[in-house]
């Protein structure tokens, strides 16, 4: 559907063949969602040996803001679209593989992908998926058996990307910096009509556009925080205007509750920390709505006080999502005024005791099934900080009118299995240094069921020891 747009959207890009193929990771849930067969010449395809007949693959544009500073043209440095494929539910997927060579706007880089942000990107958007987050899924590794070079030689590797979209928030920017109004809405028009349908015969189908997407983004933020995810690197180009999480790279869940967390190793001044992420996503917003001026309104001064009215309504609808989500989390089903406090005592309790976020929740349907607190309390480093909140919180759940379903619902929301960072680093050493995929697999394996218990893997749960944890990932360039 992308290629239909005019060739100034996106450059077509020439095949760099690898020296031999091998698919290491496999997602064959979603292959046959796809109806993709894992045959011989696979291999060749997910490379980028081969290509599907007749197509010509592309490379889109986009500019972006990057750490606040706009970048006016970026676009797919070490990515390719492939192509698309019908999914079962009738709903076309792009196919993009990542680290398939040099595209028109590599910038002097190699457009390759090393293993291990190949790997991390394929397990970290199936643990999203598996929780139940909009996301962009992984299809496959392909081991190319050449080496790049970052700081040393490592094995390389491509990335199969599956998405409804890869259109971003940048891809608009990009429109406003080299386009014109025509451009931008004939963008428009292309995500309404693919991705918005419900909106196409609205009055104003521009400004249902830009609230769908607010809201959209307002309601993936919410369920990132309520997961402990950090993104890492929110900036405008890595933002999908289909409220999908797009673009793995220093992205973690966090271990210990610490609202200032930071998994970027080049964010030193926190900008995507962890409590950030509600107020940049309201920020990446304002940027939309910057290219949209022309399509809102006609008169500029009424287009930039609507774009200023809707960007207020942003954190209304991303604090409902966010309590509604939270208050599950809890057991909490039934409205009382004093809720968000509760939940409010609960985050500042975490923090202060360095209580592990997913485990907690977790052990708190635990402690109603057992009626033990045990379990939760030896999460905090120092007794007494979370007797006073449970004592609390068992009052509050006797407002709740289905006592027995309670425990059962709050582990329908709380996962026992995250992907821990520690976990991730030792699936990629043992790929990366020892040839080794089992760690990796496995881990795909744990992470399809992460409400689940698996007293099989019951060590996956576990946070991560002093002297394991590796506390800061790179962007895969």
């Amino acid at each position: 559907m992308y290629s239909r747009l005019p060739e100034h959207f996106f450059r077509p890009v020439t095949l760099s063949p690898v020296t031999s193929p091998r698919i290491v990771l496999w997602n064959s849930v979603l292959s046959g969602e796809l109806n993709i067969g894992q045959d011989g010449s696979l291999a060749a395809l997910l490379s980028g040996n081969e290509t599907f007949p007749g197509v010509q693959p592309l490379a889109t544009a986009y500019a972006g803001h990057q750490f606040g500073h706009f970048v006016p043209q970026l676009g797919d440095g070490r990515a390719l679209l492939l192509g698309e494929v019908a999914a079962q539910d009738g709903v076309r997927r792009e196919v993009q593989l990542k680290g398939a060579g040099r595209t028109p706007y590599s910038r002097g880089g190699d457009g390759r992908s090393a293993l291990g942000p190949a790997i991390r990107e394929f397990l970290a958007s199936e643990a999203m998926h598996a929780l139940g987050i909009p996301t962009t899924r992984a299809l496959a590794v392909t081991l190319t058996g050449d080496q790049v070079y970052r700081d040393r030689a490592v094995p390389g590797a491509v990335f199969t990307r599956i998405a409804r979209s890869h259109i971003r928030v940048g891809t608009f920017q990009y429109m406003a910096a080299h386009g014109g109004v025509a451009d931008i809405r004939m963008l428009a028009d292309h995500v309404i009509e693919h991705f918005y349908p419900a909106i196409r015969n609205e009055p104003q189908p521009y400004r249902a556009l830009f609230l769908a997407i607010r809201d959209a983004q307002a309601s993936l933020i919410a369920r990132w925080m309520q997961i402990g995810f950090i993104h890492g690197v929110m900036n405008t180009d890595n933002m999908s205007v289909l409220g999908d999480t797009i673009d793995y790279g220093p992205c973690a869940f966090m271990d210990d509750y610490d609202p200032a967390t930071v998994y970027s190793a080049i964010d030193q001044d926190g900008r995507y920390a962890y409590a950030n992420q509600p107020s940049i996503a309201a920020w990446n917003l304002a940027r939309l709505a910057e290219t949209l001026l022309d399509l809102i309104d006609a008169d500029s001064e009424k287009a930039i006080a609507w774009a200023q009215e809707a960007l207020r309504g942003f954190m209304p609808v991303y604090r409902e999502y966010w309590l509604r989500g939270m208050k599950s989390k809890i057991g909490l089903a039934t409205d009382h005024p004093e809720d968000h406090l509760l939940i409010g005592q609960l985050l500042e309790a975490m923090q202060t005791g360095h209580a592990d976020f997913t485990l907690t929740f977790r052990r708190l349907a635990t402690a109603i099934e057992s009626g033990a607190e045990s379990s939760v309390t030896s999460l905090f480093r120092a007794p007494g900080i979370v007797e006073r909140w449970l004592a609390l919180w068992r009052e509050r759940l006797k407002l709740e009118s289905n006592q027995t379903e309670i425990a059962a619902q709050m582990q329908r929301v709380n996962p026992a299995f995250i992907l821990r960072n520690h976990r991730v680093e030792w699936a990629i050493d043992a790929a990366v240094n020892q040839g080794d995929f089992s760690k990796a697999i496995e881990l795909q394996t744990v992470l399809a069921r992460p409400f689940d218990d698996q007293p099989d893997f019951a060590a996956y749960q576990d946070p991560p020891q002093p002297g394991d944890w590796k506390c800061q990932t790179f962007c895969g360039t």
